[in-house]
């Protein structure tokens, strides 16, 4: 057994590395700052062929796996963008999926072209206010009518939908208590985000401000039924297939915020000097970080394993979602153990920790939270009664 990232692998995380060091701290903070899409670096790392990693080399992207893409992600993360540069860009390696496996191939060169180009930007739209996590409770409705579907509900969460023109939108086609199980009866769409017929209401929010959150409003939207992807009723199904992907960026992407938090308070804890010594010196400064550093790096190799076994076609649900909860709870702790080895320095935005530190906690938080994973072990590793 080989534990290390083959040549090809360390050549992709250099490469995105190099382009992420363009975009320097001043960048971000003035993003942040400015509540502005950075759309510089979205159109940098198109030009560079990274938006299309996962997708298929027919359309013009790399055709790599998950395992390539966690790598990838890890260095966007741990590079001065911190998480709002992986929010930037992360809809395009779990999104899509449910288009290159099941779209048409009229579709897939429609759809996913653009977005490896980074002409297209894309949001998400399944959380819904009154359903949350509980996906099965979405009450956004799309009734058929001739040549498609009339479309009303309301979505929240929404990320990036102030600069996004598409939307992959899952409704219900069918209501919940008309369904033979309540995972049937939803459909979901690739569509126009049609800005004159719906609204998008941006969410002030704590942080990762260079990322705008929404609460989408819909009213009798008409969706064409060429945007359908899949069969109706069926679109439950076909997010769930990249459920396990998400999981695996989403703890990759916190593990690659934690190191990059650690990284500067490391740096700080070497060069700052109090009673003629670095701080650094303390055991009081040194333990806590070296104990970050051994949870990132147990949570990072439990995240590669799952992508490992997504990849290789074996059921990673267990892996996927412990690496998720491990790396949320590692990034967390060291980019808090950073803003208080900077002491009251960490509170000041000219250091960068309280940015990378207002990040984190959405990281225990999104997609699923902590308790909903701690469940699904227990229930299905541990064989447990379901708790909920």
């Amino acid at each position: 057994m080989q534990v290390q990232l083959t040549e090809q692998q360390q050549a992709i995380a250099e490469a995105v590395a190099q382009v992420c060091d363009r975009f320097d701290d001043e960048y971000w903070s003035e993003r942040e700052r400015e509540k502005s899409f950075p759309f510089e670096f979205h159109r940098a790392m198109a030009d560079a062929g990274w938006l299309g990693i996962t997708m298929p080399e027919s359309l013009g992207g790399a055709g790599l796996g998950v395992t390539e893409a966690a790598i990838m992600m890890h260095e966007v993360t741990r590079s001065s963008g911190g998480y709002s540069a992986a929010s930037t860009i992360h809809l395009n390696l779990f999104g899509p999926h449910a288009v290159i496996v099941f779209g048409t191939d009229e579709q897939k060169e429609r759809m996913l072209k653009p977005l490896i180009a980074g002409d297209d930007r894309a949001c998400f739209g399944v959380t819904e206010p009154d359903a949350g996590l509980d996906t099965t409770s979405i009450k956004t409705f799309a009734t058929r009518v001739d040549g498609g579907y009339r479309v009303s509900g309301r979505k929240m969460w929404t990320s990036s939908g102030q600069v996004a023109n598409k939307i992959l939108l899952l409704t219900r086609t069918t209501p919940r208590e008309e369904c033979r199980k309540p995972t049937d009866g939803m459909t979901l769409f690739y569509t126009d985000l049609d800005k004159s017929q719906i609204e998008v209401r941006r969410i002030d929010k704590m942080g990762r401000n260079a990322v705008d959150s929404n609460a989408v409003f819909i009213d009798d939207y008409f969706i064409p039924e060429a945007d359908r992807i899949g069969e109706e009723g069926k679109g439950f199904q076909y997010i769930l297939h990249s459920l396990n992907p998400e999981r695996i960026l989403v703890g990759i992407e916190a593990v690659g915020l934690g190191r990059g938090a650690l990284a500067r308070a490391s740096a700080y804890a070497r060069d700052r000097k109090v009673f003629g010594r670095p701080i650094g010196a303390n055991q009081g400064i040194q333990h806590p970080l070296a104990e970050n550093w051994a949870y990132l790096e147990s949570a990072y190799w439990m995240i590669m394993r799952a992508a490992w076994l997504y990849d290789a076609g074996l059921p990673c649900g267990a892996e996927a979602n412990a690496g998720k909860f491990l790396g949320g709870r590692a990034a967390f702790d060291a980019c808090t153990r950073a803003v208080m080895t900077h002491g009251g320095m960490g509170y000041a935005s000219e250091y960068q920790v309280e940015r990378l530190f207002r990040e984190s906690i959405l990281l225990r938080i999104a997609p699923i939270t902590e308790q909903l994973i701690l469940s699904f072990i227990g229930e299905k590793v541990l064989d447990l009664p379901k708790s909920y």
